[in-house]
C-alpha cells in the first residue's frame, strides 16, 4: 500500500486523504499492510485525472477515503482476528443528534510467531543492514520485537438538519527492536525503529438555503520516524529522524446558480514543516535541517449538467502561492477540466485534463538508512536543488456500462517536471547527483467486468511507456525506474449460498535496472572504489506473476450476531518474484549482486464477528 504507482508516478506523488486529512504514513509492516481500517471506510475515490480545483498536491493522483458519515439510531460494530493482528470497530448512538465511532487494531507479532508473520518479516527485513553481516553465520542468535497498532475515533454531531459537525482522529504506530549476537565473537548489533502518525481534523457542513452551502475543514497531522543503529563492535551509533508537521484549513462555498449550473469557490491554507536530523558518533557528524512552506490557494470551478443529462462538464482554475520564508516564493496557475458525454444510456465518452503541483517529496536513501526497511524520508521543495514538482495530463476515454457488463478504455499522456534523481530511487551512477529533470508517460488502460448475483469476473490491462529526461545526465533520455510496459490482472469471485470463493492473477513485465560494465566493473580511480555502470536502466528484471486465492464462509451465531471465517493464500504457487536488483562492492573489492523478492507463499486465517 505504500508503493501504489498511478500512471508511472512514484508513490509520494499520490495525495492520500483520510476524512479530509492529508496522510504521510499509509502502511503497517513498512508498506505491506494498509494502515486504514476497512470496516469503517465507507467510500474510496481514486482520481487519476480531471481533478476538481479544490484539491492540490498529488501530481499523479488522489486516494480519498471517507469513513461512515451518517447518524443511525442503532448500534453496529464488529471484531476479528487473523494470524497477524486483531481488531474491533463500532458506532454508538448517544442521542438522535450525536454518535461516536471507534476502531482499533493491534498486531500479535511481538508475542505470537506465526507462519504468516515469518513470511512478512522475511520480506520486510531481508536486507544487509538489519542483518549487519552476521545473519549469514550459523552461530548467530536473533532477537526481534516488532508490533504495530492503529486506532481511530470520530464524533458525529448534527447541530440541526442543515448543519453537520464532524471530528476525526487517527493514530498509527510501527515499532521494531532488533538485535543479532554472535556466539563465537561475543558481539551484538542493535537496531531500533519507531514510526508514528497522529492526525486529527474537523469539518462543518452548512446548508444555508436550497441554493447555497458551505464546508469548513481543518486538520493537523504529525508524522515521525526515528531510527537508531548500534554496530556489532559498539563503536558507532547512527541516529536518524524524519518529522513532518502540517496544519491545514479549507473553506468551500457552493452556489447552485440554476438547475444546470453550479459554482464552487474556495480558499485553502496549508503550513508544512519537515525536519531531517542525522547524528553519528564515529566519525562525528551532525545535521539538522528544517524547512517550512506555506501554501495559499484560491480556486473556482463551474459545473454544468444539461437538462437531458447527456453532457456534464466541470471547468476550474486553482491559483497556488508557495512561500518558503528562507529560499523562495512561487505562484502557479492550474487549470482543470472534466467533460463527459453520453451517446446512449450505456455508452459514454470522457475528456479529462489538469495541471497540478506539489512541494512535498520523498528522498530514497541508501540501503543502510533507516535500517534499510524504511528508506524514504519526506523533504520539502526549496526552489533551488529541489524545485516545486509540476504535472500536466490529458486523457480521452470511452466506457460502456449496462446492468451486468462494464467495458472501459482510456488513453492518456502525462508529463511531470521538476523531479530529482534523489527522489526516484536510483541505485546506479545517478544515485548521488541530484540532477533535475522530468518524465513523460503515455499509455492505455482497459477494463472489462462481467457480474451477476453469483459471480463477478474482471480483466484489466495497462500499457505504459515511461521515459526520463535529465539534461545533465548522459544519455539524457532513458527508461523510468517505474517503466512497467505491460500490466494485467485477472480475478473472479463466486458466491454459493454462504460460501464465497475468490481467485486472482497479477502479472507485469519487469522493471528496468542498471548492470555494471562486464569488462571493467570497478573504477579504482576513486576512493572508495566505485562501480562502472552501463547506460542507465539498460536491463530489465524477469516478469512478475502472482496467484492468490481465498475462501470465506458466513454463518449466524444468533439473530443479531453474524460471523465469518476464512482462509487465504497469497502467491500460492510460491513463485520467487524479484522486485529489485542492485550492486555494491564488498569487503574483498568485488562487485556483488543484491536482490529483493516479493512475498513467498503466505497463508492466513481469519475469523470475524459482526453485530
Amino acid at each position: 500500500v505504500s508503493d501504489i504507482n498511478i500512471r508511472g508516478g512514484s508513490n509520494d506523488q499520490n495525495l492520500v486523504l483520510w476524512d479530509g486529512i492529508k496522510m504521510y504514513q499509509s502502511g503497517h509492516f513498512f508498506g505491506l499492510i494498509s494502515a486504514f481500517n476497512p470496516h469503517l471506510t465507507d467510500k474510496i475515490t481514486l482520481i487519476k485525472n480531471g481533478t476538481s480545483a479544490q484539491y492540490g498536491d498529488g501530481v499523479s493522483g488522489i486516494i480519498n477515503m471517507r469513513t461512515k458519515n451518517e447518524l443511525t439510531d442503532e448500534y453496529y460494530g464488529g471484531a476479528g482476528f487473523n494470524l497477524i493482528s486483531g481488531d474491533l470497530f463500532g458506532q454508538v448512538p448517544v442521542s438522535d443528534k450525536l454518535a461516536l465511532q471507534f476502531s482499533g487494531r493491534r498486531s500479535v507479532t511481538d508475542f505470537l510467531n506465526t507462519a504468516t508473520f515469518e513470511t512478512f518479516f522475511t520480506k520486510a527485513f531481508l536486507n544487509e543492514q538489519v542483518r549487519d553481516g552476521l545473519a549469514q553465520s550459523s552461530d548467530v542468535e536473533r532477537d526481534d520485537k516488532f508490533y504495530f497498532y492503529d486506532f481511530t475515533g470520530k464524533v458525529l454531531y448534527d447541530i440541526n438538519t442543515d448543519q453537520k459537525l464532524r471530528f476525526s482522529f487517527i493514530n498509527i504506530n510501527n515499532f521494531l527492536d532488533y538485535s543479532e549476537r554472535s556466539l563465537s565473537l561475543l558481539e551484538e548489533s542493535l537496531s531500533e525503529l519507531d514510526q508514528t502518525n497522529l492526525s486529527f481534523g474537523g469539518s462543518l457542513e452548512s446548508k444555508w438555503s436550497s441554493k447555497f452551502s458551505t464546508l469548513i475543514n481543518t486538520y493537523h497531522t504529525r508524522y515521525n520516524l526515528d531510527a537508531r543503529n548500534t554496530t556489532s563492535d559498539a563503536q558507532q551509533v547512527f541516529f536518524q529522524n524524519n518529522r513532518v508537521i502540517e496544519s491545514g484549513a479549507r473553506l468551500n462555498t457552493n452556489f447552485q446558480i440554476s438547475a444546470s449550473v453550479n459554482w464552487l469557490n474556495g480558499y485553502q491554507l496549508n503550513e508544512t514543516s519537515i525536519t531531517n536530523e542525522t547524528n553519528v558518533n564515529q566519525p562525528p557528524f551532525q545535521s539538522n535541517v528544517k524547512d517550512i512552506v506555506k501554501t495559499h490557494a484560491f480556486y473556482t470551478e463551474l459545473g454544468y449538467k444539461s437538462l437531458n443529462e447527456k453532457l456534464r462538464a466541470n471547468g476550474g482554475l486553482r491559483l497556488n502561492y508557495y512561500d518558503n520564508p528562507n529560499t523562495f516564493t512561487e505562484f502557479i496557475i492550474e487549470p482543470r477540466l472534466n467533460v463527459s458525454y453520453s451517446f446512449t444510456r450505456e455508452l459514454k465518452a470522457t475528456l479529462l485534463g489538469e495541471f497540478k503541483s506539489q512541494a512535498t517529496n520523498q528522498v530514497l536513501d541508501l540501503e543502510q538508512n533507516f535500517l534499510g526497511v524504511e528508506k524514504r524520508r519526506w523533504i520539502l521543495s526549496n526552489g533551488e536543488n529541489l524545485p516545486i514538482v509540476k504535472s500536466k495530463q490529458a486523457s480521452l476515454g470511452f466506457n460502456y456500462d449496462e446492468k451486468n457488463l462494464y467495458v472501459g478504455i482510456e488513453g492518456f499522456y502525462k508529463e511531470v517536471d521538476g523531479i530529482s534523481t534523489s527522489t526516484q530511487g536510483f541505485q546506479n551512477q545517478n544515485q548521488f547527483n541530484g540532477e533535475i529533470g522530468k518524465y513523460d508517460v503515455k499509455g492505455v488502460e482497459f477494463l472489462i467486468n462481467r457480474k451477476t448475483d453469483t459471480y463477478s469476473v474482471w480483466l484489466s490491462y495497462a500499457y505504459n511507456f515511461n521515459t526520463y529526461n535529465f539534461p545533465d545526465v548522459l544519455p539524457p533520455n532513458f527508461p523510468n525506474n517505474l517503466d512497467i510496459r505491460h500490466t494485467a490482472t485477472f480475478a473472479g469471485t463466486y458466491t454459493f449460498n454462504k460460501l464465497k470463493i475468490a481467485v486472482g492473477l497479477n502479472y507485469h513485465t519487469g522493471k528496468p535496472f542498471t548492470e555494471p560494465d562486464a569488462d571493467n566493473p570497478i573504477d579504482d580511480t576513486f576512493f572508495p572504489n566505485r562501480i562502472n555502470y552501463q547506460e542507465a536502466n539498460n536491463s530489465r528484471l524477469t516478469e512478475y506473476l502472482r496467484a492468490d486465492a481465498s475462501v470465506i464462509y458466513d454463518f449466524n451465531i444468533s439473530s443479531t450476531i453474524k460471523a465469518s471465517t476464512g482462509i487465504s493464500v497469497l502467491n500460492f504457487t510460491d513463485r520467487a518474484n524479484i522486485l529489485n536488483r542492485y550492486y555494491r562492492i564488498n569487503a574483498i573489492n568485488q562487485v556483488e549482486t543484491v536482490e529483493s523478492f516479493s512475498l513467498g507463499i503466505t497463508p492466513n486465517f481469519t475469523f470475524r464477528l459482526k453485530f
